[in-house]
């Protein structure tokens, strides 16, 4: 700890569990980066159809639907215990692409197949895996280990753009899906490392409580609902949540393919060049939150930022010169993470500890609002053209932000408020 008694930005190293989980996350969150932007480039490449585009990014995200319950798995049985079977499932599905792709199957059908198979599974990492930090960080230095566990997301958006773009134009796509495959395996022994948190049901038979009886997974699920709901500064982080997915990342994720190629009139390298910068400034952001050694005020930041993040939409919207685009995205990223890492640190550290995975994986079900907006996108696209969708996803974005901002004014924007307290 340095001299001054502030907290070091490497001090939750000094976590063992920390210290497989980061690079067990950075690994996965690679595999992740590296898939989309592969199966997306293949999907559009071989239908030619933007309609298939975003029915295929869309069902990346089907386990949203499912992933309250990944939350009760995690509460019951420790996170790690949860992340490691998640990672092995990647492993395997990965290791069937790899498959196709040497054999020269591969075709539209294996992609949406498999692609559907994890959609209902990978969703629901990244709320097991900050459940998994809240476990084992302690809680004063909970917003610089949930800034440096963002990093791995955000650096994967960069190099792993990059190098999927790159892997397959100058490999192909069975040794790029091997290289995935093996990430994946990475992760999962990497994760085997982290520390095991001892579940409730062996608690109790510890206690001689043995007998008691537990309520249902579903109970469990409908008391997190329960929670929430009675709860106005978590119900405001949940429907902010539910509007960025639905609003914002489409239009700066799901549909990115279609706009390098029809709007920029560039390959699947400026793709990645594209996903990239948005990836970029949201590592700045993750960097900036990891160097911070005081509290923040989470209420503020996810809605300002939130703001800033709708009015670089609006100008992406109209903008075909290549180099401004990856300017606006750089900033837009840079306004996501310090929206959602401030709405996540706000969730597990004012959340009830016996709930936490279970909220957090309530926090993945917003995630639900992205492939319907991708789903509503697609069509709007082919009528009225990218700006117009986007301009309107950004106009709805900026007013439903004011509108949250005002129901919940007492509870995410008052200095005292619940939210605000770092």
């Amino acid at each position: 700890m340095p001299a001054d008694g502030r907290t070091s930005i490497l001090a939750p190293f000094a976590v063992r569990s920390f210290r497989f989980q980061w690079p067990a996350d950075l690994a996965t969150s690679w595999s992740f980066e590296m898939e989309t932007l592969i199966l997306g480039w293949f999907v559009l490449v071989a239908t030619d159809s933007v309609l298939l585009l975003t029915l295929f990014a869309a069902l990346q995200y089907l386990g949203t639907l499912v992933a309250p319950m990944f939350g009760v798995a995690g509460d019951r049985r420790g996170a790690r215990s949860v992340l490691c079977a998640m990672r092995a499932f990647y492993m395997v599905q990965a290791a069937a692409l790899t498959g196709f792709a040497y054999f020269d199957a591969l075709g539209p059908m294996p992609v949406f197949v498999i692609g559907t198979l994890m959609g209902l599974v990978r969703p629901s990492d990244i709320a097991i895996r900050y459940s998994l930090v809240g476990e084992t960080i302690p809680p004063r230095q909970l917003v610089g280990a949930m800034g440096i566990s963002r990093t791995t997301t955000d650096s994967a958006r960069v190099a792993g753009a990059l190098t999927g773009a790159g892997l397959v134009a100058f490999l192909g796509m069975a040794p790029a899906y091997t290289v995935v495959t093996v990430l994946y395996a990475v992760s999962l022994f990497l994760t085997l490392g982290t520390a095991r948190r001892i579940s409730e049901a062996e608690a109790a038979s510890g206690s001689g409580d043995a007998a008691t009886v537990r309520p249902t997974a579903l109970a469990d699920m409908l008391e997190a609902f329960a929670y929430v709901w009675r709860t106005p500064h978590l119900l405001a982080a949940m429907t902010l949540a539910l509007l960025v997915n639905f609003c914002a990342f489409p239009l700066m994720g799901g549909v990115l393919p279609y706009v390098a190629r029809e709007i920029y009139g560039t390959d699947q390298t400026g793709l990645g060049y594209l996903a990239a910068s948005f990836a970029f400034g949201a590592l700045i952001g993750s960097l900036g939150l990891s160097a911070n050694r005081r509290g923040i005020k989470s209420g503020r930041m996810m809605i300002g930022f939130t703001v800033g993040w709708f009015l670089m939409l609006l100008a992406f919207a109209w903008v075909d010169v290549l180099a401004l685009g990856v300017v606006i995205l750089i900033l837009a990223g840079l306004c996501q993470t310090l929206a959602l890492v401030p709405l996540s640190v706000m969730l597990l550290q004012s959340s009830d500890p016996r709930m936490r995975a279970r909220v957090m994986s309530l926090r993945m079900l917003a995630i639900y609002g992205l492939p319907m907006g991708l789903l509503a996108s697609g069509p709007l696209i082919e009528t009225f053209g990218y700006g117009a969708t986007a301009t309107g996803y950004g106009v709805f974005g900026l007013a439903a932000t004011a509108l949250i901002a005002w129901r919940w004014f007492a509870h995410v924007w008052r200095l005292d408020a619940i939210a605000n307290k770092g």
